[in-house]
């Protein structure tokens, strides 16, 4: 399983839209949106655990290359 570090997220981001995003490279374990513990409101990160870890790698690749639509958008990491 790998964790995949999402930041620079929209504030209206869900998860559901997130997961989506994911899922278009591979199976997606869990989707974690990080928000204030006061407010509640989104803090413009998150978490994606995909199952594989070459589906975790495609869906890294297009950002890391600086190419496709949400390379702009967001930043992806993943943990080694």
């Amino acid at each position: 399983m790998k964790n995949i570090f999402v930041g620079n997220l929209s504030f209206t981001a869900t998860e559901d839209a997130v997961r989506s995003m994911f899922e278009t490279y591979g199976a997606v374990e869990r989707v974690s949106i990080v928000t204030d513990r006061d407010t509640g409101q989104p803090k413009g990160f998150g978490f994606v655990e995909m199952t594989g870890d070459a589906e975790a790698q495609k869906a890294i690749a297009p950002a890391a290359a600086g190419t496709g639509a949400s390379a702009a958008a967001i930043v992806i990491s993943a943990d080694e």
